[in-house]
């Protein structure tokens, strides 16, 4: 069996591919586009926080508080058109038209509005299919500032003093008591992200060099010469699937320590406070608890793609099949980040899933022990139960030679 190991290991060695999918991918390349795609988002964000858009008010009159700070406010700026439109439907086609970014609509004084009783209502017309856009809360600021200004003028008519008017509008104020601390918070929400990166990761790192030890062997003509030798179908078995752990340990090792290497560059360099706050208290303990969960993942993911790629006739035929596995691997953690999806009994016995929800309450600080040791278990099994069968299926000659 070991010899079986390593020769397939120094096979791969040999192979760009497996290197480039096992070091290079998680080590620079992942990092890399993720550090682009941050990049790309936070100027994406700036650009809109620092965009000055052109805006026109029907019936300014109405509210001239309000059309005075937004003529001054540094978002917006008058457009040339403002006095060309009267109605809701002349803003719509003016800002499909690209004439204005958004366009006010007063129906009526609110001031007068107030003194009958009655309510009036404005139209805020923009485009709000754009991702990342700040009008309609730089808008909604500023009304409820004159909204708050008319209620206080119409209080102290009324001979209410100024300084009872926030307790006369806002007679209760609550107060959020947050009980979770600033890891558990950004915990929950950064925490999710991480499996996304480390177990696809290790699934490339497997997928690689089984289809060559399998559908590859076959093509190549070398599976025959290989069951020849005196060595047991378990000893072959056994040593094609400890390279394969071998080459996705290897992938999911690269990836922690590349993982805590980028996330320490950049809280020694960059100023990133979510980032910062999220990852100051995990430290060596939490990644080596990350690490071990990943082992009994590599050693089920390794079964699995050798399994199939003793099964394919062809390089292409295994390629096909094991496509599908990403989304079998994808969708189990999309399920740990629904809402009140927590790690319990029955969470943790939910292959990829369970290790998810468990390397989510790692970075937060709240991971159960019990919890742990039961996804391991169960996990382990369930990568025990897949090799036995690989074995079984290595056996037999029909499988072997579709």
């Amino acid at each position: 069996m070991f010899e079986i190991y390593k020769k397939e290991l120094l096979e791969l060695l040999r192979d760009k591919k497996t290197l480039f999918f096992v070091i290079a991918l998680p080590l620079l390349i992942f990092p890399l586009i993720m550090g682009f795609m941050a990049f790309l988002s936070s100027q994406a964000a700036m650009s809109a926080e620092q965009k000055v858009h052109q805006f026109a008010i029907v019936n300014p009159e109405f509210a001239p508080t309000f059309s005075e700070r937004l003529f001054y406010h540094k978002s917006f700026k008058q457009a040339k058109t403002q006095g060309e439109y009267t109605s809701v439907e002349d803003l719509v086609e003016a800002v499909k038209t690209n004439q204005i970014d958004v366009g006010i609509f007063i129906s009526a004084d609110p001031t007068q509005a107030m003194t009958e009783g009655k309510q009036t209502s404005w139209s805020i017309v923009f485009n709000d299919a754009k991702a990342i856009s700040f009008i309609y809360s730089r808008i909604e600021d500023l009304q409820k500032k004159f909204s708050d200004e008319l209620v206080g003028n119409a209080l102290e008519k009324a001979g209410i003093e100024k300084r009872v008017h926030q307790a006369v509008l806002h007679p209760i104020q609550l107060k959020k008591v947050d009980t979770a601390d600033k890891r558990e918070n950004l915990g929950e929400k950064l925490g999710g992200i991480i499996p996304y990166l480390l177990i696809p990761l290790i699934l490339a790192g497997a997928i690689y060099p089984a289809i060559d030890m399998g559908a590859g062997e076959k093509e190549r003509g070398t599976l025959e010469t290989l069951l020849l030798t005196p060595v047991s179908r378990t000893q072959l078995v056994l040593g094609k699937f400890f390279t394969l752990l071998t080459t996705s340990v290897s992938s999911a090792i690269i990836t922690v320590l590349s993982l805590s290497l980028w996330v320490g560059i950049a809280i020694s360099f960059i100023e990133i406070g979510v980032v910062k706050n999220a990852f100051a208290s995990v430290g060596f303990k939490e990644f080596a608890l990350i690490f071990m969960l990943l082992l009994p993942v590599a050693a089920i993911l390794s079964s699995l793609v050798l399994a199939i790629s003793i099964y394919a006739r062809t390089f292409k035929e295994a390629q096909n099949y094991m496509d599908s596995l990403n989304l079998l691997v994808i969708l189990p953690m999309m399920a740990s980040v629904m809402p009140n999806m927590q790690l319990n009994s029955t969470t943790a016995l939910i292959p990829i899933t369970n290790v998810s929800l468990a390397i989510k309450d790692i970075i937060k600080g709240t991971i159960d022990v019990g919890s742990m040791w039961l996804i391991f278990a169960s996990t382990a099994v369930l990568g025990g139960v897949l090799l036995v069968c690989c074995v079984r299926w290595f056996s037999r000659e029909s499988v072997l030679f579709r």
